[in-house]
């Protein structure tokens, strides 16, 4: 009887142990212009269901290896003193991690007592989300394939008010987040959706001008005037400044 019981045992984790390999192997990254994978989580701000309990704002997604690692930390805190930057831009910040409630609960009160970088304290407005169950870093192929412990890889997912991922960044578990070039990437994209036939040249920043993929009719038409607001620097790379 006990040996059926401890065969049955080791059957069980051999078999727990394979999923969870075919799980990682199989897991996507959810692709550019995609509908954002769903998900209803409790959180530091009550229980969430993403994207829907955000509708009209742009989301982004921030994950997180763990609790009270030294580079999440920082980002964390960089955030939050830049929470009025991204509420300006009408973006809501969602934080995933795989630890607990608890954890989130210590995490975010320790942080909140924490004057970095001499910028003094900081209140953390947004939700810190749990996803100890993985569901979440799956369904935004964000597992840790090499850490047997399971984690979480440094992801970050531009979610657009329609719910579909126009951008995402992975970083590793050893360098932080620039909150800068996360700002600058969303601000980017939103210049593009405002602004009809435009792209951004390489290290575009806001009031800087914008490149015309072609000319339209009326784009030909100003190219007459003594000083039009577009311009040549050869026949395949055309700018056109903002208004």
């Amino acid at each position: 009887m006990k040996r059926s019981s401890l065969l049955l045992i080791l059957l069980f984790i051999v078999s727990t142990l394979i999923i969870d390999a075919q799980d990682r192997s199989s897991q996507r990254i959810p692709l550019i212009g995609t509908e954002a994978p769903k998900f209803r989580a409790p959180s530091t701000n009550g229980v969430i269901s993403f994207p829907n309990d955000f509708e009209g704002k742009w989301k982004i997604l921030f994950a997180h290896p763990r609790d009270f690692t030294p580079v999440c930390s920082s980002e964390i805190l960089d955030l939050a003193y830049r929470q009025n930057d991204f509420k300006n831009l009408n973006t809501q910040i969602v934080i995933i991690s795989v630890d607990r409630m608890v954890s989130h609960q210590s995490w975010k009160k320790d942080l909140e007592n924490i004057d970095f970088e001499g910028r003094g304290k900081v209140k953390i407005y947004f939700p810190l989300v749990v996803d100890s169950n993985y569901s979440i870093a799956y369904k935004y192929g964000m597992v840790d394939t090499q850490q047997k412990s399971g984690q979480s890889i440094r992801g970050v997912f531009f979610i657009d008010p329609q719910n579909k991922i126009r951008s995402f960044h992975f970083y590793p578990g050893e360098i932080g987040r620039n909150t800068d070039e996360i700002l600058r990437t969303l601000q980017a994209l939103q210049a593009h959706d405002k602004h009809k036939n435009i792209v951004l040249p390489a290290n575009w920043n806001p009031g800087d001008d914008f490149m015309k993929p072609f000319l339209t009719p009326e784009d030909k038409e100003k190219l007459k005037n003594h000083d039009p607001d577009i311009y040549y620097i050869n026949w395949y790379m055309i700018y056109q400044k903002p208004e």
